[in-house]
């Protein structure tokens, strides 16, 4: 504990603001994670505050707030103003955050981003005391931030953190309040920069599609093809180390099994023969100057017996069997799992590949989880085993975890450990098939611990409490994934690698938006190869997304808005250029056309819930089909519509079109494909061959269309 001062004197303070001496605990009035050694806690007078025992989610990094950053000068009042935002009761979120009680995660974060430069700041500027803070210093401020040409959002941040210790000035001492007229007269920071920060929903970028599409492939490959292979080799790997000496005599591994007389001899025999029988060799590993020698201590664990018995008559057996020392410790498990027929590898497992190959398969099945089902990522990553059920009524798959992000107490305060969601995901069975393999490969409770085996233990001078991989590590493990898919493929002269994407590296946090993307743009395209989205459009957005809470309807809305207007600039191209339209709906179809060009031409949305708000405008409602367009007004729709009439993201079931529907309307887009569709049904009417059922079928078929290009083409003159 650092000695700040004998007596700490606060002056006068607010009603309701506590005095901390060096001795109280940092997260006094915060909950605490199952288990917490309050002893352990960091205390006032600490200059490093672990916050990690009050972060309860397990994918969290970890949270420290470190003192030491700054000026002897701001240290003390920057520590009374951090324990007041984290332990004062009228210590509110700021903004757009909401109105509840601020997170611990937000205390962290803003004195890393924004709260640390400000103080520096002005301690550079002599301040040694906030209150001697004026309008014109922070009038300064904003000049010296604007001259620094500092990225954008990082001026956002510190000039919030201004605004967020303003906010505070009644929980403080008098010698640590800002002036108390709004800073810069309460302008708000866009006019201040002029230029308004992108939200951070905005700024996902999807995966590309090739990218995805083969990251998918191959993850499913691992899931499918190969994850029996790589657990019966994961577990032999975990039997072998629990025999290990060093293990044993730690106490962390079987006993060694006491061979009776004679019976080792026989058994060293016969594993001999079976290596002579494969055409390997016998464990080894190469020293520091080159040379091979015998892994002695695997291959008693091997055998489970003693090292020991390397200088018996038994040992000598290896010594003198002429089997020459291989550089690896190949592992028993075969290899049965198949790459388009052909085994997916030459040789067994080794040793050390054995943990990395299962490292490799869990990612697979974040990726095929995470990508699939939609959650967001810590939701993922916080899953634990038995979270999948089939339900027998219906058929299907649900998955059930903790969310985060909105959950909140009554009075609208975070819950720091989180709520079980109330309405399961509904999810595919790749999905399903890929958590039962998670469940098999390591013991955890969590479905994706940051260490898979057992015996391996977090570093003594961590922080972190979580147990989960968090952001950074999974993000490592994807570049992994990738990296040996690509090396294999070299490898083997294959074509298929997973392609780099250009929008930046993989994180798990994309998968959400990209799933958004396919779902709308790519509703029945093939997924991997082998799985297709086969459910209904309202089915998808309720399996993958849940309620409007889950915020997935509000990311594929973002992408639907985004896809309309790309189709919209197209419609009115086609106009500008002549296109004709004919059908019913024909004038609504060039009205909203226009209107919606004019009126959304270069609009900016400043969040997902506006644009799920905006897709459902009367204007935007044009949804083009096969050889139709459907001019949506879903009160007088003919059609089965996805979804209700009430949902701003109802749409047309553009396969069921009904030919007397008021709503269609017909492109020239359109008529080229109703050509296309008449010369097939000529062809086939012309065959004499042809089924009588099927000819008078068709000839009927050829009357409808046929009408349709009348229409079309009178219309025209």
């Amino acid at each position: 504990m650092t000695a700040l001062a004998p007596i700490l004197d606060w002056g006068d303070l607010p009603d309701g603001t506590m005095a901390p001496t060096l001795d109280t605990l940092v997260l006094l009035n915060r909950d605490l994670r199952p288990g917490t050694d309050l002893s352990k806690l960091s205390r006032f007078g600490d200059d490093c505050w672990d916050l990690n025992p009050a972060v309860f989610e397990d994918h969290m990094s970890s949270m420290v707030v470190n003192f030491t950053l700054l000026s002897i000068e701001m240290r003390l009042a920057a520590k009374f103003y951090v324990w007041q935002l984290l332990n004062h009761a009228e210590a509110r979120a700021f903004r757009r955050a909401g109105t509840g009680r601020i997170a611990v995660r937000t205390v962290a974060n803003a004195f890393l981003n924004g709260m640390k430069f400000v103080l520096e700041w002005f301690a550079e500027q002599g301040v040694t005391e906030l209150s001697q803070v004026t309008n014109a210093l922070l009038d300064d401020y904003l000049v010296a931030l604007l001259d620094h040409e500092v990225p954008l959002e990082r001026c956002y941040r510190r000039l919030t953190e201004i605004r967020r210790l303003w906010a505070h000035r009644h929980i403080l001492p008098s010698t640590m309040r800002l002036p108390d007229s709004p800073p810069w007269g309460g302008a708000d920071t866009r006019d201040l920069l002029d230029r308004p920060c992108t939200p951070r929903a905005n700024r996902t970028r999807r995966i590309g599609e090739p990218t995805m599409q083969m990251l998918l492939i191959w993850a499913i490959r691992f899931v499918e093809d190969f994850a029996e292979d790589i657990l019966i080799a994961h577990s032999e790997y975990l039997d072998v180390h629990g025999r290990l000496p060093d293990r044993k005599n730690a106490g962390g591994g079987p006993q060694a099994h006491r061979h009776r007389t004679g019976e080792l001899g026989p058994r060293v025999v016969a594993y001999l023969k079976e290596l002579e029988r494969r055409g390997e060799g016998l464990p080894g590993r190469r020293r520091d100057d080159g040379q091979l020698e015998i892994a002695w201590t695997h291959l008693s664990a091997i055998l489970s017996c003693s090292s020991a018995f390397r200088k018996t008559a038994t040992g000598r057996l290896v010594l003198e069997s002429g089997l020459p020392i291989s550089e690896h410790i190949y592992l028993d498990a075969s290899v049965v799992g198949l790459l388009e027929g052909r085994p997916w590898r030459e040789n067994r497992f080794t040793y050390a590949e054995a943990p990395q190959f299962a490292r490799l398969l869990s990612t697979a099945c974040c990726i095929v989880v995470a990508y699939l089902s939609g959650a967001r990522a810590g939701e993922v990553l916080n899953l634990r085993r038995g979270c999948v059920e089939r339900d027998q009524a219906t058929g299907l798959w649900l998955m059930t975890g903790l969310y985060f992000k909105g959950a909140v107490d009554q009075d609208g305060n975070k819950l720091p450990e989180g709520q079980m969601r109330p309405d399961p995901w509904v999810i595919i069975e790749p999905v399903a098939h890929a958590i039962a393999v998670l469940e098999r490969l390591h013991p955890h409770q969590l479905l994706f611990p940051a260490k898979i085996e057992p015996f391996r233990r977090r570093s003594r001078r961590s922080r972190r409490l979580g147990e989960a991989r968090n952001d950074q590590r999974i993000a490592a493990d994807l570049a992994a994934f990738t990296a040996w898919v690509n090396a294999e493929c070299i490898r083997r002269g294959r074509t298929d690698q997973i392609p780099d994407d250009e929008r930046g590296r993989l994180t798990v946090g994309r998968f959400r938006r990209t799933l958004a993307w396919f779902i709308r743009r790519r509703p029945r395209g093939l997924i991997a190869a082998s799985i297709q989205y086969g459910h209904a459009h309202t089915q998808m957005l309720q399996g993958y997304a849940g309620d409007y809470d889950s915020g997935f309807p509000d990311e594929y809305a973002f992408e639907e808005w985004l896809y309309r207007l790309e189709c919209l600039a197209e419609d009115e191209q086609q106009l500008v250029e002549g296109e004709h339209v004919s059908g019913p709906a024909a004038d609504t179809y060039r009205h909203r056309v226009t209107e919606a060009s004019r009126q959304f031409a270069g609009r900016v949305l400043t969040s997902e819930r506006q644009a799920r708000d905006l897709v459902g405008n009367p204007l935007l409602q044009i949804h083009h089909g096969r050889g139709m367009t459907c001019v949506l007004n879903p009160t007088t729709a003919a059609c089965q519509l996805r979804g209700t009439i009430d949902d701003p993201l109802v749409t047309p079931d553009t396969d069921d079109c009904r030919p007397r529907c008021p709503n269609l309307a017909r492109t020239d887009r359109d008529i080229e494909y109703v050509k296309h569709q008449v010369a097939e049904l000529e062809e086939i009417v012309s065959d004499p061959l042809a089924p009588p059922i099927r000819h008078e079928r068709e000839r009927h078929e050829l009357a409808r269309l046929q009408a349709i290009l009348d229409v079309h083409g009178r219309d025209t003159r």
